[in-house]
């Protein structure tokens, strides 16, 4: 990679970028004067702590005291406003000219959604480690790409897309943790798979649409519902009040066929209090891997009532996705186009005449999957109803109750299966026994998940807040599968179940967290108790008995601090310990050798997070140092399960740590520079290697590797991306991405890794001066407009047969490809 042009260009510019930077900062800080202020609730002419308080068109910011002081440094005779808000007040911006403001917010007519989420957002000064998306910066990027690849650009995130192109099966990792390892949430209510841990964003297609804001946490972050964060969370709020009746179509067409048609509409208010919203969305794509086609459909309906004190709202979304399978990615020897080794591929698993025919002539979009219907067929729908309730200026309840039922199939041709595998007899004729069959089979998942979050934010004092929160849900889910059609029916029936799983879990969770602002001191601490149970019991998809019976209890505590300098600088600490329990895979897809002691580990993360944020006029700079020491952590082995999911081992200490640096410059009004860097070391510690031997039966073989790097932890991500507004209604991005190398597996075995790559995209936007449309808007987007040929995932494993074969696989991403959208707005 160090070879590579490309790189050495980036690695140019970003260190120009880094130099000047901080050249410049120096004389920055000379020239200044100062503005001085204290904010007041409008209505009782209280003092109001905690008010962010901006600098317009620069990256100066602070927040207001316990006192409800704030101080700017701006420079010199220069016209300035200043812009300030508060959660549950009407923003407001006033003159900067002058010092010893006194700024009264005007109280919200309306109670709004900001209380709903704030119990498990970071918010103010707290010393955790965090990006914020808005409406905007979602909607930028939104052509019909699955929610991971509108956040791709935040540090530490790398993404992936199974048909290569970012729509049907997508997934991310923060940190080298994967989704199984990242909570997310919708409005504070848990959205991971009880069973699996994971979070499968084709169930949600076009949901970046519906969305408000988006908070990233990297790291344990502060408590919140459902499963553990052991890389990351991400919180997604939904759209907010709008007051205004409105009315918007979305069209957009691309490269393999992708098109998105989405439309939306909102009442506005009606009679003061209600408001009602809709959106309908159809994404459709062939995909740039062979037959990785995706039918999407989905839907988002809100009603609420709005009052001074009060809010009602009910939220209910789906989606329905068929995609056609691609999953199984593809041979390393077919990426690399190299012939000697696809010939031995198709010796090593013994493919018949028309797989291996596939695999020589399909090229870099290979799939080997043929059968016509080979395709997941899923729906899920989700609803909310949240209660919110301000009963004074000290104390505001929140409670939701909420819904999903999930259910479907994944469909697939088998040919020349055993009888006996489904539970069926052989037929046995005259002369001859038949044991095996082609088969069609249908592998099912219905599942109801369903609970009650709530928070109590309770303010003492301008210095001390509480927060009282948790949730109690529940999952039920069938596992089940039945043959539709066999070639050799043998005593099968119609629908008959030749396999049913249950998985049964109950999780509770409680928290307390408390915020104290003492001058420039902010000290922030949070400690929760996590109560998992969880059943599995029936017959698994090859037939074994299923006996899982396990209660975990987590005391996971947290302390942040955070100290201001002033408005241009603070410095955070954090320190915390979390626990998380073993998913579903982990009990039931283990191989039976493997001691039970071995298998249902619970993991413990300690994470230590120290921050330096500095902020100019025009710059804006943020370095974090994190630590994440785990114990027990269970690591991808490199290997997939039957339905691509990566199997998983506990490994005795482990550990991640890096820096993350983000950073912002602004040259001229025109030009924005977002740059954002991930240098982190991802190690095992003492790692033992497992390989079988089937030679002459069925061994194992345990190599010691000592130190060795976890699977699919970059150890350098980088992002950048120069925007150019030539007018106030166009704007061009080049966004670029770099990625280092990954290993597949934790041997750090350099002949099972993916290479380094290095990708660029072109965005641009015009919006059309009109007065038909409320809006018009043109939007384009490029990907990979620099051709290159890189895998963004992959999987591995290694066997013995007289001598050690390994069988790397990995999923190409599409070369250069665009997206171009239409939006009108009534």
């Amino acid at each position: 990679m160090e070879n590579n042009p490309k790189f050495f260009i980036y690695t140019i510019i970003m260190k120009r970028i880094g130099v000047y930077f901080f050249l410049s900062l120096p004389f920055l800080i000379f020239s200044q004067t100062t503005v001085t202020g204290t904010i007041y609730d409008g209505n009782s002419d209280e003092v109001l702590s905690g008010a962010h308080v901006r600098l317009l068109d620069s990256y100066i910011s602070t927040y207001s005291d316990q006192n409800g002081k704030f101080s700017l440094s701006l420079n010199e005779n220069k016209s300035a406003k200043v812009a300030i808000s508060f959660i549950g007040f009407e923003s407001d911006t006033v003159s900067a000219e002058q010092s010893n403001l006194e700024i009264r917010l005007k109280a919200k007519a309306y109670h709004t959604e900001d209380v709903i989420i704030r119990s498990t957002r970071a918010d103010g000064v707290e010393a955790i480690t965090r990006s914020n998306l808005s409406k905007a910066d979602i909607e930028q990027n939104n052509l019909g790409q699955d929610l991971p690849f509108l956040l791709q650009q935040t540090p530490s995130l790398v993404t992936t897309s199974d048909a290569g192109a970012g729509v049907g099966y997508t997934g991310l990792r923060i940190r080298g943790s994967d989704a199984s390892r990242i909570n997310v949430t919708i409005n504070g209510i848990p959205v991971n798979d009880a069973e699996s841990h994971g979070v499968f964003w084709v169930n949600m297609p076009d949901f970046a649409s519906s969305l408000e804001s988006v908070q990233i946490q990297r790291g344990l972050g502060n408590s919140t519902n459902g499963s553990a964060a052991f890389g990351a969370s991400v919180n997604l709020q939904t759209n907010t009040l709008n007051s205004e009746a409105y009315g918007e179509i979305n069209n957009s067409f691309g490269s393999f066929n992708t098109r998105k048609h989405t439309v939306k509409v909102g009442s506005g208010l009606i009679n003061d209090h209600f408001v009602f919203e809709g959106r309908l969305s159809q994404i459709n794509s062939d995909g740039y891997i062979d037959r990785a086609s995706a039918d999407l459909k989905s839907y988002f309906v809100s009603g609420g009532y709005y009052g001074e004190k009060t809010i009602v709202k009910a939220i209910a979304f789906g989606g329905h996705e068929v995609t056609y399978q691609s999953w199984n990615g593809t041979p390393i020897s077919r990426f690399e186009n190299d012939l000697e080794g696809m010939q031995e591929h198709i010796s090593n698993n013994s493919l018949g005449d028309e797989d291996a025919e596939n695999l020589l002539n399909s090229g870099r979009t290979y799939n080997f999957y043929r059968y016509g219907n080979q395709v997941d067929n899923y729906k899920q729908d989700h609803y909310q109803l949240h209660l919110s309730h301000q009963f004074s200026n000290k104390l505001t309840s929140n409670v939701a109750i909420h819904y999903t039922y999930g259910r479907g199939f994944f469909e697939e041709y088998k040919p020349g299966e055993a009888l006996s595998d489904y539970g069926l007899e052989d037929l046995i004729f005259l002369f001859d026994t038949i044991r095996n069959s082609d088969i069609i089979r249908r592998r099912w998942l219905e599942n109801d998940f369903y609970g009650v979050t709530f928070s109590n934010q309770l303010k003492i004092n301008n210095q001390l807040q509480f927060d009282l929160g948790g949730g109690i849900n529940n999952y039920e889910g069938d596992h089940f599968g039945e043959i539709i059609w066999s070639q050799f029916a043998s005593n099968s029936f119609p629908t008959e179940n030749y396999y049913r799983g249950t998985g049964n879990k109950l999780d509770g969770n409680f928290y307390l967290k408390s915020n104290y602002q003492l001058n420039k001191l902010n000290l922030f601490a949070d400690i929760q108790y996590r109560h998992i149970n969880y059943k599995v019991d029936g017959t698994d998809n090859d037939l074994r008995t299923l006996d899982v019976d396990e209660s975990f209890d987590f005391i996971n505590p947290k302390l942040g601090l955070t100290y201001a300098y002033n408005e241009n600088i603070d410095v955070y600490a954090f320190a915390g310990i979390g626990h998380r329990e073993p998913n579903r895979a982990d009990f039931v897809d283990q191989s039976p050798n493997t001691p039970k002691k071995d298998a249902n580990k619970e993991e413990q993360l300690t994470n230590v997070e120290l921050g330096f944020r500095y902020r100019q006029e025009k710059y804006q700079l943020e370095v974090n140092g994190y630590l994440m020491n785990y114990k027990d952590q269970l690591v991808n082995t490199g290997q997939l399960n039957d339905v691509g999911s990566p199997l998983r081992q506990n490994v005795d200490r482990s550990r991640r740590m890096g820096v993350e640096i983000q950073a912002s410059y602004r040259p001229i009004e025109q030009v924005v520079i977002l740059a954002n860097a991930t240098l982190s070391q991802n190690r095992i510690f003492d790692f033992k290697e497992t390989i079988f031997d089937y030679t002459t039966g069925f061994e194992t073989i345990e190599r010691d590797l000592g130190n060795t790097s976890i699977a699919l932890s970059p150890e350098f991500i980088g992002n950048a991306e120069l925007r150019y507004r030539p007018k106030q209604n166009m704007e061009i991005a080049w966004i670029q991405r770099i990625v280092g190398e990954q290993y597949l597996d934790n041997s750090s075995n350099s002949n099972r890794k993916l290479d380094a790559y290095f990708v660029s995209d072109v965005r641009l936007q015009y919006e059309v001066p009109t007065k038909l449309f409320k809006s018009l808007k043109l939007q384009a987007l490029i990907n990979n407009v620099l051709d290159e040929d890189y895998a963004s995932n992959g999987y591995t494993f290694s066997y013995i047969v007289g001598q050690e074969i390994t069988e790397n696989f990995v999923y190409p991403q599409a070369f250069r490809n665009y997206l171009v959208g239409l939006s009108i707005g009534f």
